[in-house]
């Protein structure tokens, strides 16, 4: 099912592996009133722990511009060593790496696994996204909406772009020229679900046209107004993947916002 959705979406799936002796992970959503929601997983172990070095597509990872990741798939292995041995070929073979630590404390054995696990490949990332409470867990407790705080803690030299979600609000940006905010998008609320993700894919895919972005503020500005959009549209439907929108929904946005 889950591989038909990705094709329906004109997704590559030729990198998909399957296992025939484990379930693929579940989540469960618990949606608030405020559309905040809470997670409940069930893996035990699921078909993604389990990825082995032995079935990477080399080829396929060497073709990518962008090889994006999380952190859940440093938990447990294989699945670490294939994910880090994936990561390998992709910066060997030119490409932007783009980290989302995706903190989900209830899958990692500890709080200090979690710290260490998702820090441990922090210095090889070209692109950081991360959000307030992520900030507040990795520091141990530091401010969030502190720039000392994060140029010290979490800024590194090999760093293109950190960025820092700040939900509706809409988000801050560092390079090692130049750092600011872009506003977020005001919209009622009914599911944040995949908001991140969306966020995620809008910047991805404009550094995908457009790398110079890195040292153009004014087009990351832009850029970073189009992930925005994306997180903001998808956070007014229900649902993950049904709720993200398509590039023509946004551009129709920002027509009609009279931002281009």
């Amino acid at each position: 099912m889950l591989a038909d959705i990705l094709k329906q979406n004109n997704v590559e799936t030729s990198g998909m592996r399957f296992d025939s002796n484990a379930r693929t992970a579940l989540a469960f959503v618990t949606l608030r009133a405020d559309g905040e929601r809470e997670f409940l997983f069930f893996r035990n172990p699921s078909a993604d722990m389990l990825l082995q070095e032995s079935e990477l597509d080399k080829d396929l990872l060497k073709k990518a511009r962008i090889f994006h990741y999380g952190s859940i798939s440093l938990i447990d292995e294989p699945c670490k060593s294939a994910h880090l041995a994936a990561m390998s070929i992709a910066k060997n073979s030119g490409c932007i790496l783009s980290y989302d630590p995706n903190l989900r404390l209830a899958l990692w054995p500890s709080a200090d696994a979690a710290r260490k696990g998702i820090m441990d490949i922090w210095d090889q990332a070209d692109v950081i996204k991360i959000s307030e409470d992520e900030i507040t867990f990795l520091t141990g407790g530091d401010d969030p909406y502190d720039d000392n705080v994060v140029l010290k803690k979490l800024f590194h030299p090999n760093l293109k772009l950190l960025i820092v979600t700040e939900g509706s609000q809409g988000c801050r940006y560092y390079t090692k020229a130049f750092k600011g905010r872009v506003s977020g998008v005001k919209v009622k609320p009914v599911d944040t679900t995949g908001a991140g993700d969306a966020f995620v894919s809008g910047i991805l895919h404009c550094i995908a046209s457009d790398q110079t972005i890195f040292q153009d503020e004014k087009r990351l500005r832009k850029a970073l107004y189009f992930a925005n959009v994306c997180g903001a549209l998808t956070v007014t439907q229900r649902g993950a993947i049904p709720a993200l929108p398509t590039k023509e929904a946004i551009l129709q946005f920002l027509l009609e916002a009279a931002v281009i």
